[in-house]
């Protein structure tokens, strides 16, 4: 009988052992090279990210293990819960040291079950992007299917004005994955190093033959002033977190709460609102100072402040309780509305409806643009998308006449005939159907047209400027009952403070439809 030598017993490993071991693994992401390569970028690692984000860790993750053993921890991307400012938030951050945070066929799992998982709960999702875009050595598995990358963007379509999304741009976001800053409410943008584009220079060069930077396709500063794409420029992560802390304190959870109210403050030392506003409408004077004088001290956030800076948009506080406002700014071409300041109303408008912010117009406008090239250009539709923000919005809605209101754009600006909640008028206020240059111009053309002494025109235009002008008396539109109130610029914050109180009680419904058809 042959006697066998017993094989050697297996040696396991202790289990709980193991398991600390991967998860710290996983929790470092990529290699020690990439991870420096991050840092020596000047951006930070996705878990720093976090930390600066939450208040203190965070309350779990999603999938830390996922794909470990395939030496792709996480599949590129953390999901995970946590606080910001005690209340939870729900957050999607790639790894860009992990295959340069790309999309698998496990990353959109991990995207698509936090997205559901927000508005399960009725929390703010953000999305922390430093990604090379979805993986073509997976596009079978991820791609074509009804459980897809595609998800991700049904996911956010469906969730839009239900929860709060916000998407900060730390790297590249290329091709497909573009979309989703351009379906959050608000886009943060790191300058010089956050990037978004459908096709890359590269590809662009190949199809169109069109030589352009990286940066001039599709940087931080360019979507920021051109696109339209960016919201918030910033200098680096840090502050970009900071931002996103900022944006989500004045927003509630979900769309069936009301925003949380802060510590009231009074205004900014500065110079008072009388003195802010020249009397003459041809005088500019800096639409920010004024608000700055209004609201709560430091509460100002603007929202697509470099992109058509002549309308002014924004979060700010009045004694504490959340505001969204929307400005005309007299230093920057006038004031007067453009298709891309139209556009960035609209949009500004439906997120402050969907999250029950109350709505403050400031109003000194000379009316829309004119001319060939805005009407080429799609003033009229894009000036309809305004109107109709406007006119669909349910959440408590104030309009001051600072100063001049003519045409269409005083109805764009939430005039009288878009039912407001109240018209308040400043002493400085003049409303009417046009400024006296275009009215003279229309009234008395055939006259002017036959004076020949160029002295004699000029004089005669004046005379009838000036009597027009003495026409425009924002004591006539009170006596015919057309604003609220005309209030002294001293009692101006009072006065919004007291209606808002009273205006936020009423009931938020609006007119019995399925979805309205809204103007492109």
């Amino acid at each position: 009988m042959t006697q066998t030598t017993p094989a050697p017993a297996v040696v396991r490993s202790d289990p709980h052992e193991e398991l600390e071991r991967k998860l710290t693994a996983a929790r470092l992401g990529g290699s020690e090279t990439q991870r420096r390569k991050q840092v020596e970028a000047g951006k930070m690692l996705v878990r720093d990210r976090l930390a600066l984000l939450f208040d203190d860790g965070w309350s779990f993750e999603d999938g830390l293990l996922a794909r470990f053993e395939e030496g792709l921890p996480g599949d590129a991307v953390v999901t995970c819960v946590g606080r910001v400012d005690g209340r939870t938030v729900c957050v999607i951050a790639n790894d860009y040291t992990v295959k340069a945070g790309t999309w698998g066929k496990r990353t959109f799992e991990k995207i698509v079950n936090m997205q559901r998982t927000a508005d399960d709960i009725g929390a703010p999702l953000v999305y922390l992007f430093d990604s090379a875009g979805a993986r073509i050595d997976e596009q079978f598995e991820s791609y074509a299917g009804r459980r897809a990358w595609g998800n991700i963007f049904y996911n956010q379509v469906q969730y839009s004005g239900r929860i709060p999304q916000v998407c900060a741009l730390f790297g590249p976001s290329p091709a497909g994955s573009a979309y989703v800053p351009a379906l959050c409410d608000l886009t943060i943008m790191v300058r010089g190093r956050a990037t978004a584009y459908l096709g890359s220079p590269r590809l662009a060069q190949m199809v169109t033959g069109e030589d352009v930077t990286l940066e001039e396709m599709g940087g931080a500063e360019m979507h920021c002033r051109t696109s339209g794409l960016g919201d918030v420029l910033v200098e680096d992560d840090e502050e970009a977190i900071a931002a996103i802390r900022v944006w989500l304190s004045y927003l509630p959870q979900h769309w069936q709460e009301d925003p949380p109210r802060a510590q009231p403050l009074e205004p900014a030392d500065g110079r008072t609102v009388r003195k802010i506003v020249p009397e003459r409408e041809s005088e500019p004077f800096d639409m920010v100072e004024l608000i700055n004088a209004v609201v709560d001290d430091g509460s100002f956030f603007p929202y697509k402040e470099l992109f058509a800076p002549e309308l002014v948009t924004g979060f700010a506080r009045l004694d504490g309780h959340p505001v969204g406002i929307v400005a005309n700014q007299p230093i920057h071409l006038g004031g007067v509305l453009f298709p891309d300041s139209s556009d960035k109303a609209a949009r500004f408008i439906w997120i402050c409806n969907a999250f029950n912010i109350p709505l403050l117009f400031l109003v000194d406008i000379a009316g829309y643009m004119i001319g060939s090239e805005v009407e080429r250009n799609g003033i009229i539709r894009h000036g309809a998308k305004m109107l109709y923000a406007v006119a669909d919005s349910r959440v408590p809605r104030i309009t001051v006449l600072v100063r001049k209101a003519y045409g269409g754009g005083y109805l764009a600006m939430s005039g009288a005939p878009m039912n407001p909640d109240a018209v308040i008028a400043l002493p400085t206020a003049k409303p009417a159907l046009m400024g006296p240059d275009a009215a003279v111009n229309g009234i008395h053309y055939n006259r002017i047209q036959s004076i020949e002494d160029p002295a004699e025109r000029a004089a005669f235009i004046k005379e009838k400027q000036d009597e027009y002008a003495a026409g425009i008396d924002v004591f006539k539109i009170a006596n015919e009952n057309a604003v609220e109130a005309v209030v002294p610029t001293s009692l101006l914050r009072n006065e919004l403070v007291s209606r808002l109180d009273v205006y936020r009680r009423r009931p938020r419904t609006g007119p019995a439809r399925r979805v309205g058809v809204t103007p492109v």
